[in-house]
């Protein structure tokens, strides 16, 4: 009997709340995420599009399993063909659309859509020790890599109201509905 979560690994990163996108900050690329996280499933569909390159398709299952420090939990990913991706779009999801900015050594995400005036910052580690190292510039408003209701699942669920009191409960009023 194979042993579960055979192919998973653990996924370490830490998420931080922005007030808004930093300024003079070094972009080094941008992506647009569209990102679906299938109803009653532990699986988000992704389609990343990089400037001027051709669309990546993935399908990946995340397992919530907190540790110390940065484990968020398991995560596992395949690559799909575009076929693939477009057949298992079909299936009921709650939808994201965000643009990723690469400002090493985080990846900060400007949502759009209903999530629209919510900016979030991650930074992934091979190690707990690389993330407990990580030095936080003063961008960062408010870490929240241990509340749920930021996860990309969560978020993807959230309302308008839901994210205004959201970020009202964590010092940011610039929204509205």
């Amino acid at each position: 009997m194979p042993e579960p979560h055979k192919y998973a690994r653990v996924e370490r990163e830490r998420r931080f709340l922005l007030h808004q996108f930093p300024t003079g900050v070094n972009v080094a690329g941008t992506s647009r995420i569209h990102d679906r996280y299938i109803a009653d499933t532990t699986l988000r569909l992704r389609e990343l599009q990089e400037d001027g390159r051709a669309p990546v398709f993935k399908l990946t299952q995340k397992l919530s399993a907190p540790a110390s420090g940065a484990q968020q939990g398991l995560i596992t990913t395949m690559y799909l063909a575009e076929s693939e991706f477009r057949l298992l779009a079909q299936l009921p999801a709650n939808e994201i659309r965000k643009t990723r900015c690469s400002v090493p050594p985080f990846g900060i995400d400007v949502f759009h859509d209903t999530l629209e005036g919510l900016f979030l910052a991650e930074a992934e580690f091979d190690t707990p020790l690389e993330a407990d190292a990580l030095a936080l510039p003063s961008f960062i408003l408010r870490e929240v890599s241990a509340d749920r209701r930021f996860t990309g699942g969560e978020l993807a669920r959230a309302s308008r109201r839901d994210l205004q009191f959201l970020l009202l409960e964590n010092g940011i009023s610039s929204i509205s509905l």
